[in-house]
């Protein structure tokens, strides 16, 4: 089973998925990944800052056991300024060499603009006629950016499938922590306490320890 995990920002994938993704790992898939953006000196980002952020992916990477990963390299917080059809010529390209059966891809109402604007690309990415092998697309959350969506109805996230991830919830955590500058002091929302409380919530949503959400947007059986 080819699986390709799209990440707006790296840590996106670790939030939204991370216990799935060592589920699949252990289950024998090929994992992609697919990251959109990037940090730059341009934007403010200190020369450590950026050459720790390249460290973080790599390790994450590597733990993830991802077998290949694809940057885009697009710029952080000003994916609303890039023409659209070349956003979606991109990531079409990734997904045309990988032929995915399953996507994980970022929630379309989070409060991140980039989030937002990645996610409609997604979707015109992925139509059923053009990508035939694509067989399961799920939306994940992201804590911090998710539930601080305006309350609209048009914004919620409402999850309809659950992954056990009891067995991994541990090493998602540790992989959480390699992103040292993203990980946030209790009570900020992404705070390891949080992060796990919210794996815990979705356990129970599912009779299990711990799980994560999803919103299944496709599925060709």
């Amino acid at each position: 089973m080819k699986v390709l995990v799209i990440s707006v920002h790296p840590d996106d994938e670790t939030l939204g998925c991370g216990g799935t993704i060592l589920k699949h790992n252990e289950l024998g898939d090929e994992l992609y990944w697919l990251i959109i953006t990037k940090a730059d000196a341009s934007l403010g980002f200190s020369d450590e800052f950026l050459l720790k952020r390249r460290e973080q992916i790599k390790k994450v990477c590597k733990r993830y056991g991802f077998k290949k990963m694809h940057e885009l390299s697009l710029l952080t917080t000003k994916l609303h300024t890039i023409d659209f059809s070349d956003l979606i010529q991109a990531i079409s390209k990734v997904i045309n060499e990988v032929k995915p059966e399953i996507i994980y891809m970022n929630n379309r109402s989070d409060i991140h603009t980039d989030h937002q604007v990645a996610a409609k690309a997604i979707m015109s990415c992925t139509k059923s006629f053009r990508y035939p092998f694509i067989k399961k697309i799920l939306m994940y959350e992201c804590i911090s950016e998710t539930e601080i969506a305006p309350a609209l109805p048009e914004n919620l996230f409402i999850p309809n499938v659950y992954s056990d991830i009891t067995e991994f919830i541990d090493k998602k955590m540790e992989i959480m922590k390699m992103y040292e500058s993203e990980v946030q002091e209790p009570p900020l929302p992404r705070s390891l306490d949080n992060i796990r409380a919210l794996a815990r919530y979705r356990g129970s949503s599912c009779g299990v320890d711990y799980a994560e959400a999803f919103m299944l947007l496709r599925e060709r059986f």
